[in-house]
């Protein structure tokens, strides 16, 4: 039998039961569109995070009061045991350092904000006009705030897009005034719309001065201090100036911690090319079951076709076209149902990404084809076993069968 007519006859005989089929190949199909869809959500996450640690700034150091007991950077740093607040007269220290261009020093708070009888809770972030510059953000309207004395505070705030929105509206917010708290404030200028990062939304912030800040919550201390190293090669001399300064002005004491973006990228890098792996994994599992499936079908279809196989043999057929017959019928069944699990599994994916425009739900070319070439090398395991007790078979207790 010619390799044409074998496919030819493993095509007639795999399609000849429309539903049989169609159940096999529904099996892998759902395997493939599994791994396809579950890696691109594991991959989509690690980008969106690598998206989202890439706009708070470039080149970025964060100082965080406390030391840490872990070397390098994991979510749980946030919470350290502090031995000495950080203060503005620390963050001012910084500017000396070589390697550093910026320094933005941080204090955020909660607080109502009211005016002309609206009111909503709004996140106050007291920093200084070096914060924009740090965390890179746009301006929508007016000015950012002023350079001034960083420990006398003007009465005036910034406002994130979605608490202008939600306070003027239509109306022009520059030259308005608004409460803070007790505390009343002109409004110098609007963000643009940028989202989340550093774990803020700016667009729900409300940013003034860093001493109005402090002198609204009753506090001295510092939430972060944000350093900007002078460019990417600066950021471990960067890191290492601002231990050395702070340890010295706190008495020889590193009680301090300072973590990286990119230690921050490199860790979540990590983390989430772990998960999509192991979600790859648990969806390739359902591949295996698959394959299971067209196998005992396979065999099924062996018992079944007793009569037509002794009828090849007595025809001349060897046991080999017999069993390259049989397997290239199970391979056909996990081709086609490889190809429609890619198909669902794209078209899966194409909708996170409709529905989440902001979620980059991209299928890793890795993945998919590791869920292709999974599909077809189960579908020659399993395979295997029907194919070979069809070669097997006698020809004349098979005809006898008919």
């Amino acid at each position: 039998m010619r390799a044409l007519d074998t496919l030819r006859f493993a095509r007639d005989a795999a399609f000849g039961s429309p539903l049989r089929a169609g159940l096999l190949v529904l099996a892998m199909a759902i395997g493939v569109a599994a791994v396809v869809v579950l890696t691109a959500l594991g991959d989509g996450a690690r980008r969106y995070v690598m998206n989202e640690f890439s706009s708070i700034g470039t080149n970025l150091v964060i100082a965080l009061p406390g030391r840490s007991q872990t070397g390098g950077f994991n979510p749980a740093n946030a919470i350290t045991n502090t031995v000495r607040d950080l203060t503005i007269d620390d963050a001012q220290a910084l500017l000396r350092a070589g390697s550093i261009r910026n320094v933005a020093p941080l204090l955020v708070g909660t607080s109502e904000i009211s005016v002309g009888g609206k009111l909503r809770e709004v996140m106050i972030a007291g920093s200084t006009a070096q914060f924009i510059e740090v965390r890179q953000l746009a301006l929508a309207q007016g000015q950012f705030l002023p350079d001034e004395d960083w420990n006398h505070g003007s009465a005036v705030v910034v406002l994130g897009a979605k608490v202008r929105d939600d306070l003027f509206g239509a109306e022009n917010a520059l030259g308005q005034r608004v409460r803070l708290g007790d505390r009343r404030f002109r409004v110098i200028g609007t963000l643009a719309a940028s989202g989340k990062g550093l774990g803020m939304n700016t667009d729900e912030l409300a940013i003034i001065p860093v001493a109005s800040a402090q002198a609204m919550f009753n506090t001295n201390t510092l939430f972060r201090i944000l350093v900007e190293a002078r460019d990417r090669q600066a950021i471990p001399a960067a890191t290492r100036e601002t231990i050395a300064i702070i340890k010295a002005r706190h008495d020889g004491e590193e009680d301090l911690t300072v973590i990286t973006q990119d230690a921050m990228l490199e860790t979540f890098d990590r983390l989430l090319s772990a998960l999509t792996m192991g979600v790859a994994g648990i969806a390739a599992i359902s591949l295996a079951v698959a394959g299971i499936l067209v196998m005992n079908v396979m065999l099924v279809s062996v018992t079944q076709r007793t009569a037509e196989i002794g009828l090849l043999k007595a025809l001349g057929a060897s046991a080999a076209v017999i069993r390259r017959a049989f397997l290239a019928e199970a391979v056909l069944l996990s081709i086609s149902g490889a190809i429609v699990g890619y198909a669902l599994g794209q078209l899966g994916a194409l909708l996170v990404r409709y529905y989440y425009p902001a979620f980059p739900a991209y299928p890793p070319q890795w993945a998919v084809l590791a869920g292709l070439a999974t599909a077809l090398v189960t579908g020659i395991l399993f395979g295997v076993l029907p194919a070979r007790r069809a070669a097997l078979l006698d020809p004349v207790i098979a005809l006898a069968k008919r």
